[in-house]
């Protein structure tokens, strides 16, 4: 069968797209086709794959799979790449509100290949004395660092994510350095087993932590610097709940094609 896609990316952070409007290509279960896909040696190559599907009461559906093949939390730069591929397809013209699997959600595509993400509210935040733990639509570790480029992130993330303690689903790890009034990020993702040039909810965990290290404001605009390029966070907070998050950058088609997989639908 062959299954025509469109390959995004949103600050390096890059997806293979599927619209399944009129014609279901791939389900939950094919997980070895996803996997395969994702696969940069044999397949296209990506972080993860997003189904573009019907939905009868949004814009859209996103469901969103990581390159392990399995389905898998919100992913932000994803949600970023969705609104810009139904901008493409004349799904929607400039604004979308789409559900994903935390809820709903809403975007604009602005000139430029820049999207803005509005995110789930962010309720609950465990502060520890060396770390923070907080769930952007995905759980995040988030822990401050002198220089991420110091920090070997496949390795000490590693063993954070597969702590006991955060279960057989584990947790998304990121590093960051406070660059005064901006901060630098780098991810481990679960799901890629590896770092990611850019990871949206982990930029957005990051964001909040900062904001609880540098209290007192109402609203935050914060400049994100992560190893793809650079986004920006903006919410308002009265200091324990997090409210009207937008998640702004970059989100640009690569190339498109047809793909064959040998497996029944």
């Amino acid at each position: 069968m062959k299954i025509p896609f469109y390959k995004y990316q949103g600050t390096g952070n890059d997806f293979i797209l599927v619209d399944q409007r009129e014609e279901i290509f791939l389900k939950k279960e094919d997980t070895e086709a996803i996997r395969a896909l994702c696969d940069r040696h044999f397949g296209i190559g990506a972080d993860g794959l997003i189904l573009l599907q019907n939905h009868p009461d949004f814009d859209f559906e996103m469901v969103y799979f990581n390159a392990d093949g399995n389905e898998s939390t919100m992913c932000g730069n994803g949600g970023r790449c969705i609104a810009a591929f139904a901008k493409k397809l004349g799904v929607i013209d400039s604004r979308t509100r789409f559900l994903a699997i935390d809820g709903p959600h809403e975007a604009i595509v602005k000139p430029g290949n820049w999207v803005e993400l509005k995110m789930s509210d962010v309720e609950k935040v465990e502060v520890n004395s060396d770390h923070f733990i907080l769930n952007t639509g995905s759980p995040h570790y988030v822990t401050f660092v002198k220089s991420t480029d110091k920090i070997s992130v496949n390795e000490a993330g590693a063993k954070i994510r597969y702590q006991e303690k955060f279960g057989a689903a584990g947790i998304n790890v990121n590093f960051v350095e406070d660059c005064k009034n901006a901060i630098k990020v780098a991810t481990y993702e679960r799901g890629v087993e590896n770092e990611t040039l850019s990871c949206g909810t982990g930029v957005t965990a990051a964001a909040i932590a900062y904001s609880l290290k540098n209290a007192g404001q109402t609203h935050y605009e914060i400049p994100i610097h992560s190893k793809g390029g650079d986004l920006l966070v903006k919410f308002a907070t009265n200091g324990k709940f997090f409210f009207n998050i937008w998640l702004c950058g970059p989100a640009a088609l690569v190339f498109e094609g047809a793909v064959e997989v040998d497996f029944e639908i």
